[in-house]
């Protein structure tokens, strides 16, 4: 914290007064050339959009995040607040943020003519100065720039036409700071055309005044582009004083994607140490999105939000951890038939077409499960042909006969001991892993032994049927014989 000062003692300090727009631009620069890092937290975007949103800020523009749900629009927009001082000099008890050197509201004018050089100063962290705003049917024009305040006048006993009888609305009180405007297409148009003015004069009309009052403002906008056709759009005249609009996009690697949500999960450093999660399964929880986002179930307008990702490692997470307490078990790995848990992350992140709606969520969302599983089964093992000619060997002949004389149950509330020796009990399924994929750690590997099983039953070689605490494994064509 600052101690409250003088605009003499201010003066004297040397301190220079500035706009947002150079604060925001120095401080950058300053980042720039010290080599740091300007957007952290914000991976795969480091060639796309940073780049964009640099030039942006230095051309001096307001700004408008354009993507689908779930691209950090909002994260980008609140990570701006780092580019700004860590505190700035307002005239004490000014509600918009009145710069000593340029003040706007009555109050702080009439202040400085009173007291001149001895005009109290206080001290606003950057912390303060970030104003957020979600655009809903609501909000109307007294929320934003404000409104006449009858109570104000009666108790100051001024007339309505005083500019000191004025409820100054968010944007007003956003003065020398960035204000960000969420899902800008859902505000009605009405309210829109209210910042025109804003946004290239600076004039503020409230309830027939009309105040030049020369707000400074860093303007951050977001959008969603479905939202232009199902719930609303931005005006025209409104997009066209938004300087820069730039494109969001989802993460193009599964390398891009995990980073994303290892670092947002809400994963407990006790969770972590108890709870073993294989670098395969991380992988596979990835191409779950990167499958809904390719379906022909799931509605590409709308987008598959990062938060699917996010919310089911939380949902894996606590799988694993219900099998502790359940097995009295001290650790234990994430399995492959723990990813049924994370149906209900994925069926309440997605929007389905017609046909996704026929089929139901949960069916789709197996469905995306199943799609995960043969990407990265394919990218380890030899492909499964559809069709084999009779008596020729492959790679998985001997794991298919191997069920035709046994099969597998496996329980998710077993212990790892347990689990695990099931599946080493398959001999040929612990050759073909050796065969393929020797480099991996004993987690991969034993992950990797559910993957070719779940892999074998998609290409319809094996069966496999489920309730609410077993998987079972047998021969094709079995379980359907006894089950029936």
């Amino acid at each position: 914290m600052k101690n409250d000062t003088t605009f003499k003692e201010l003066k004297k300090s040397g301190y220079t007064d500035k706009t947002i727009n150079q604060e925001i631009q120095a401080n950058l620069i300053a980042k720039i050339k010290a080599k740091e890092p300007v957007f952290e937290g914000l991976w795969g975007y480091e060639d796309t959009v940073i780049p964009q949103l640099k030039k942006a800020i230095l051309a001096g523009h307001h700004i408008n995040l354009l993507g689908l749900r779930g691209q950090a629009k909002t994260r980008i927009a609140r990570s701006m607040v780092n580019l700004l001082d860590e505190y700035i000099p307002i005239v004490k008890g000014s509600e918009i943020n009145d710069s000593p050197f340029n003040p706007i509201s009555k109050y702080a004018r009439d202040l400085i003519a009173e007291l001149g050089d001895e005009t109290p100063i206080s001290w606003v962290h950057r912390s303060e100065r970030f104003f957020e705003k979600l655009a809903t049917p609501d909000v109307n024009v007294a929320d934003l720039i404000g409104d006449i305040d009858p109570i104000k006048a009666a108790t100051l006993k001024l007339p309505y036409s005083d500019e000191r009888v004025l409820h100054y609305g968010m944007i007003p009180r956003a003065n020398r700071s960035i204000f960000v405007l969420n899902e800008l297409p859902d505000l009605q148009a009405r309210i829109q055309v209210s910042l025109f003015n804003i946004l290239q004069e600076g004039d503020v009309q409230i309830r027939g005044f009309q105040l030049r009052m020369p707000l400074d403002i860093q303007f951050m906008f977001t959008a969603n582009p479905e939202d232009y056709t199902n719930r609303g759009s931005i005006v025209t005249p409104l997009k066209d004083r938004i300087g820069s609009q730039i494109f969001t996009h989802y993460p193009k690697t599964v390398a891009l994607a995990r980073q994303i949500t290892e670092q947002e999960a809400l994963v407990s450093e006790d969770d972590k140490a108890k709870i073993q999660i294989p670098d395969l399964a991380r992988n596979l929880l990835e191409e779950v999105a990167f499958a809904a986002r390719e379906s022909e179930f799931v509605d590409a307008k709308s987008g598959v939000s990062a938060r699917l990702t996010i919310s089911a490692m939380e949902n894996l997470i606590a799988a694993a951890k219900l099998r502790l307490l359940e097995s009295d078990s001290e650790k234990t790995n994430i399995r492959l038939i723990d990813f049924m848990s994370i149906v209900p992350s994925i069926t309440g992140k997605i929007e389905l077409v017609y046909e996704g709606e026929q089929e139901g969520a949960d069916y789709v969302a197996k469905i995306l499960i199943d799609d995960a599983v043969m990407t990265q089964f394919e990218s380890l093992f030899p492909r499964i042909s559809k069709l084999e000619k009779e008596g020729l060997k492959t790679p998985y002949t001997d794991i298919i006969q191997w069920f035709n004389n046994n099969h597998l149950e496996l329980n998710y509330s077993d212990n790892d001991n347990d689990f695990y020796s099931k599946l080493d009990s398959i001999k040929p399924l612990t050759t073909l892993i050796e065969e393929n994929v020797p480099e991996l750690d004993n987690n991969d590997k034993n992950f990797c032994k559910e993957l070719v099983l779940w892999a074998l039953t998609i290409s319809k070689k094996l069966d496999k049927s489920e309730n609410a605490s077993t998987f079972n494994f047998e021969s094709a064509g079995i379980g359907q014989f006894f089950r029936s």
